[in-house]
């Protein structure tokens, strides 16, 4: 918070209760610069990906509403932290829309996301819930899968490399990325062929295609 939203804050907290009041100018200004420094990285509201959203305005009246004790900056303080772990621990790293093979760029975007999350800037991007259906759904579901490649035949493996290699994914339950186009713009690979960088195939998939791979499955479960 910046001061003139902890300014707000110390008077919403007087308003609450009176004891905060202060005699002088000195003692309120005193007052400030102490608030100011612990303050100073909690923000005055921040996303939860479950709705139970921070307010600092909140952490000053349930704290005044619950205990005797006059309020401190720490008070406020200590919540945040324990509401920016929880947060944290639930957020997953999304692809970043920059090109996955520039490693500086590809790093500084998932560096800024996970800033704006711990400056309440943005919600946590929480992990894709697994598909719906019963276990014997989703079993049949990899069965239908696997009956698209035929029978398995190891001695025919190595002539049918990307055959072999949809195969293994299924198997693993790992989304098949040969299913859906590649979505990033200097790749654009269709489905059925593997991902390219400068013209030649890579010997892995752009990690969006993954993604897009893994919500076709779902959205197909």
């Amino acid at each position: 918070m910046n001061p003139r939203e902890i300014t707000a804050l110390i008077a919403y907290a007087v308003r609450l209760d009176p004891r905060l009041t202060v005699a002088t100018d000195a003692e309120a200004d005193e007052r400030l610069a102490q608030w100011c420094d612990l303050l100073a990285d909690v923000p005055a509201t921040a996303p939860h990906p479950e709705g139970r959203d921070w307010n600092a305005a909140w952490a000053v009246r349930q704290h005044i509403a619950t205990s005797p004790y006059r309020i401190q900056p720490s008070d406020i303080s200590r919540p945040w932290h324990a509401f920016r772990r929880d947060i944290l621990s639930r957020h997953v790293d999304p692809t970043p829309n920059v090109d996955p093979d520039d490693e500086a760029a590809y790093r500084a975007a998932l560096v800024t996301t996970r800033h704006a999350i711990e400056t309440g800037q943005a919600p946590a991007q929480t992990r894709t819930a697994l598909p719906t259906g019963t276990r014997a759904e989703r079993e049949q579901a990899d069965a239908d899968r696997l009956a698209q490649f035929g029978g398995y035949r190891p001695r025919l493996a190595e002539y049918r490399p990307v055959a072999a290699e949809r195969r293994r994914l299924v198997v693993a339950g790992q989304p098949d990325p040969y299913t859906v186009p590649c979505p990033w713009g200097a790749c654009r690979a269709p489905a059925g062929q593997r991902c390219q960088t400068a013209g030649r195939p890579r010997t892995d998939f752009h990690p969006g295609r993954i993604d897009a791979a893994r919500t076709a499955q779902e959205t197909a479960a």
